[in-house]
């Protein structure tokens, strides 16, 4: 695939059988930087908040929120099965890019998936199923916690082990440059995000997917939520110092040495999470290439629900908890007459009906049939193989319902 983005003297991208022999250097100002102000104009003006905008982002933070707390609840109910990592804390990253994107993106996820599959629009109904384990969830009950994919609305999955899911996120970039840049599709400008934690960054598939995302400008953006521990493994122990950094190993400053910038934000602020990710899909839908953006967050819970999360100290815990992202922009809200009172409950109303109903939504889906184990395995039934009486194993009665007797 990679030849297909042979680069002519021109800056143009032709296929490979037109290449040049000698190709004319990609220049690429490759910055690192913390978020600023003084962002591109368009950007910054897109980023200024409206009513409409405030109350988009407040009611996204809050649906994240309080989904998280109701599936710490019906975990511990009996519920749900296997680990469940919940987002609660971080939840201004997830609003504050993800509703910056356009329906027809994409976005790449971690174990970690829930409010980002809501805040690209899955309804809260479908992963509460999945997370039920039902019939009626975004994967049929087949992916539970850390497996959600939509294809309807561009989620690309979550994945349990870290750094699968950015190569993924890459290959969708890729198809839509492809298209645009080879095939001459001039409509094919959709940006991709891929998320991933500080732990990710020691893993050789996020360096692997630097290099070719830069190599080839894809529309990517790749979006690290530190929240300074991997599990139990503090950030400060873990990530080595770059570019002679005394007081902290800063991930951003890896951009510019593949070719983007890099840009480090305050992940527990929405209103700048927005600004900066505005910047980065103006920059990635015009061809200028990914960014590679390091939003500081916290995680208020422990790396899973079976964490008794007894390695962070109490003062780091609620020096975050103080920077809590929905009191946040409910005060700027509140202080710049975006909303009234009266709004923000409105707002808390709606998302407690949604979560609620999403709860009964799930408990009375059915569970998946047997048969639907066999189903997405092989494209051709006869990759079963051959039964002892010399038929294909899918042509015994019963194995479509999964009641087969099968050696």
């Amino acid at each position: 695939m990679a030849s297909a983005f042979a680069r002519t003297q021109n800056g143009r991208v032709a296929s490979s059988r037109a290449a040049q022999p000698c190709r004319a250097p990609l220049r690429v100002r490759a910055v690192a930087t913390t978020a600023k102000k003084d962002s591109s104009s368009a950007a910054a003006s897109k980023a200024k908040l409206t009513p409409e905008v405030a109350k988009d982002l407040y009611y996204d933070m809050l649906l994240g929120r309080e989904f998280e707390e109701m599936c710490a609840q019906m975990y511990y109910r009996g519920k749900m099965f296997g680990f469940v990592h919940l987002y609660s804390g971080q939840e201004a990253v997830s609003s504050g890019i993800i509703r910056a994107l356009r329906p027809d993106d994409y976005v790449c996820s971690t174990y970690r998936d829930h409010v980002h599959a809501l805040s690209k629009g899955v309804p809260a109904r479908e992963v509460m199923a999945e997370l039920f384990g039902k019939k009626t969830g975004c994967c049929r009950g087949q992916g539970g916690s850390m497996h959600m994919f939509s294809a309807k609305h561009g989620v690309l999955g979550g994945y349990a082990f870290i750094g699968e899911g950015i190569p993924i996120g890459v290959g969708a970039a890729f198809k839509s440059a492809y298209k645009r840049r080879v095939l001459g599709d001039e409509s094919s400008d959709s940006v991709t995000c891929s998320f991933f934690g500080d732990g990710t960054c020691n893993v050789g598939q996020f360096y692997e997917s630097l290099n070719m995302a830069a190599l080839y400008k894809l529309p990517h953006i790749f979006v690290v939520e530190n929240n300074l521990w991997a599990i139990g493994m503090s950030h400060m122990r873990s990530t080595s110092h770059t570019l002679g950094d005394a007081d902290f190993p800063y991930i951003y400053k890896k951009g510019p040495a593949f070719g983007m910038p890099g840009v480090r934000v305050d992940g527990m602020d929405v209103m700048k999470v927005r600004e900066v990710a505005l910047e980065a899909i103006e920059r990635a839908r015009r061809g200028d290439g990914p960014t590679l953006i390091e939003a500081e967050t916290y995680r208020f819970r422990g790396h899973s629900l079976a964490d008794p999360d007894e390695l962070r100290s109490k003062e780091e815990k609620a020096a975050y908890a103080a920077r809590d992202p929905i009191p946040q922009l409910k005060r700027v809200m509140l202080e710049q007459g975006l909303a009234t009172e009266d709004d923000i409950k409105a707002i808390h109303d709606r998302v407690a009906a949604e979560v609620e109903d999403s709860v009964k939504f799930a408990d009375e889906s059915p569970k998946p049939e047997k048969g639907q184990l066999l189903e997405n395995v092989f494209a051709d039934p006869r990759g079963f193989g051959i039964a002892a009486d010399g038929r294909y194993r899918y042509e015994l009665p019963g194995f479509t319902s999964g009641t087969a007797a099968v050696s």
